[in-house]
């Protein structure tokens, strides 16, 4: 499922939206302010934005410029349709600015446009608690921050990305840590490779030990 951040103050729009959106399958994280629009971007992933340009606590260029370490594609919903505006939204990465009042049915054949065009655009994105993994790029973002990890740290990411919720013992991760990069990792060496992941990812990643067997991660 999909999830798109609205952020919204005018709950009449906010709440047809929401309706609309999640009619048509998708997570609907809804947010009436620029504060806390911020506090969800460094939470959760969105595979899109929609943001109001007007705010009482700022404007949604406040929660766009959060936005750009993460390649979520962003339509400005708005009544200014001043010309400086729409250039300027799109010179911070807009990728779509829908003026009010508008019609639903269009705003969501916008909506669905804009995301088959960043599924077309070939970046595939993998979600990992709170981490955001681009493998086409190879980034890691955590919160909005992207983590530098080195090329073993990395690969055993993607194992645990691909493997959520499994029950990996450790000689199934040191096998496939083996395959993807030619050489033999010793069983210490895991240890060593899960602390740094650890460190490096904080609260945004749960590895599960699970004594005597191996690692899950949620």
């Amino acid at each position: 499922m999909k999830r798109i951040l609205l952020l919204e103050d005018d709950m009449m729009i906010a709440s047809g939206l929401v309706y609309a959106l999640t009619n048509e399958g998708y997570e609907v994280v809804h947010c009436k302010d620029v504060s806390s629009a911020i506090e969800n971007v460094k939470k959760q992933r969105f595979q899109l934005a929609i943001l109001d340009m007007q705010l009482p606590d700022g404007t949604g260029f406040d929660v766009s410029a959060e936005l750009k370490n993460t390649d979520t594609p962003i339509i400005f919903l708005t009544v200014v349709d001043e010309e400086t505006n729409i250039v300027r939204a799109f010179e911070e990465g807009a990728d779509d600015y829908v003026v009010k009042p508008f019609r639903i049915r269009e705003l969501l054949a916008r909506v669905k446009r804009t995301l088959q065009k960043q599924g077309d655009s070939g970046q595939e994105v993998i979600m990992l608690g709170q981490i955001c993994i681009h493998t086409e790029a190879g980034k890691v973002f955590a919160e909005g921050k992207q983590i530098e990890l080195t090329a073993l740290e990395y690969r055993l990411l993607l194992i645990f990305a691909t493997n959520q919720s499994k029950l990996l013992t450790r000689s199934q991760i040191l096998e496939k840590i083996w395959d993807m990069d030619g050489n033999f990792v010793e069983d210490n060496t895991l240890t060593v490779y899960v602390k740094r992941l650890r460190e490096k990812l904080g609260d945004a990643i749960h590895i599960e030990t699970v004594r005597g067997m191996g690692y899950r991660v949620d």
